[in-house]
């Protein structure tokens, strides 16, 4: 072996092991970015907890009441956002789920009283709920064709359906809110069962079974190829037009459960149900780790940023804080969030250049 060779191998030997301590160090940058969402909900929380022992010697974390109504809180916006994880992994947006819950919510109310002269009141109960979610799905299947069809970009369609379902939803309730007559339906707003709310619990349930269809079914998979590269889904196969459309009845039939667990709720149903949620929906989903450019985020993450934006609201309640303090701390939040994930893809971009 030559001198010059001898050389080139130590020299190998010196740049290999500071190869891979980049490696691992980008890494372990990543995995932090990916976690970003649970970070921000503990860093929350000991905040919280800080703040209530020195303010008044309290506990913040230490009352199952205080995490209860967390959890309430969080359900709207969650079942908002977990339509809106499958929208925005396509490369899609859906401004329209906010009304959407709105009209769903006035459905709810309606047929529910209606159903409750003719059935028992439990059977009355279920079916006002299955029609809210089924009403909810119209407009989602317009979304559908106007996108998938007509090729109307997803930001100008939606924001269309939003004024159609805003104006019908406030034409249903004639103006005001739809009360409920129906204590089936007030005791699975407001019941709990060994403490747990049953709002919580359908909504788990409900997350379970979103969760397995993105990540375990070809729908799944096939929302992130689209979303990362629809040119190339389109080669590999994938029927993009007919997927874009369920995925927008799927994200409206999400928004139609939410509705109808409002109106549960607060055995009311109202058109401006979900009109201010549906900020908090996509703050959800990029809180929780989802890139705005498609192709990545989970539901598990969503869960995630809907918890950090409801201790956020409730914990300022909590604290005896101005409720306008919310909307600052959460764009906060989102902005870091948004920040977070232009430096992890520009990152990404210069190794894979490297």
């Amino acid at each position: 072996m030559s001198i010059e060779d001898t050389e080139a191998r130590k020299a190998d030997q010196h740049v290999a092991p500071q190869a891979d301590h980049g490696d691992q160090a980008k890494t372990v940058i990543n995995y932090i970015a990916q976690l970003r969402a649970w970070l921000f909900l503990a860093a929350l929380i000991v905040t919280f907890e800080i703040w209530a022992r020195i303010d008044f010697g309290g506990t913040f974390i230490g009352s199952s009441f205080n995490w209860q109504s967390v959890a309430v809180f969080a359900v709207a916006p969650l079942l908002l956002a977990i339509g809106q994880t499958f929208v925005i992994i396509s490369g899609g947006i859906d401004l329209s789920t906010g009304f959407i819950m709105g009209l769903a919510a006035v459905v709810a109310a309606h047929i529910t009283n209606v159903a409750g002269l003719y059935m028992p009141l439990p059977v009355a109960m279920v079916f006002g709920v299955l029609v809210a979610m089924l009403a909810a799905t119209v407009p989602g299947y317009i979304n559908g064709l106007l996108i998938s069809r007509l090729k109307v970009p997803p930001f100008i369609g939606t924001l269309g359906m939003f004024g159609v379902a805003r104006g019908t939803a406030f034409l249903l309730a004639g103006g005001t809110t739809v009360p409920v007559k129906n204590s089936y339906f007030a005791e699975l707003g407001n019941g709990r069962f060994y403490g747990v709310p049953y709002l919580v619990i359908v909504t788990l349930v409900f997350v379970l079974i979103m969760h397995y269809l993105l990540s375990q079914t070809r729908f799944g998979q096939h929302n992130y190829a689209i979303g990362a590269n629809a040119q190339a889904a389109r080669r590999a196969g994938i029927d993009i037009k007919s997927h874009l459309l369920r995925l927008y009845v799927l994200s409206a039939a999400c928004a139609g459960l939410g509705g109808a667990l409002y109106a549960a709720r607060f055995t009311a149903g109202a058109a401006q149900a979900g009109e201010p949620l549906l900020l908090d929906s996509v703050a959800a989903v990029v809180i929780g780790g989802a890139s705005l450019f498609g192709g990545s985020g989970t539901i598990i993450g969503t869960v995630a940023g809907a918890l950090v934006i409801a201790v956020i609201q409730y914990g300022l309640v909590f604290m005896n804080v101005e409720p306008f303090w919310q909307f600052i701390a959460v764009g906060v939040v989102i902005i870091i969030s948004v920040l977070i994930d232009q430096a992890q893809r520009r990152f990404s971009g210069a190794k894979q250049d490297e």
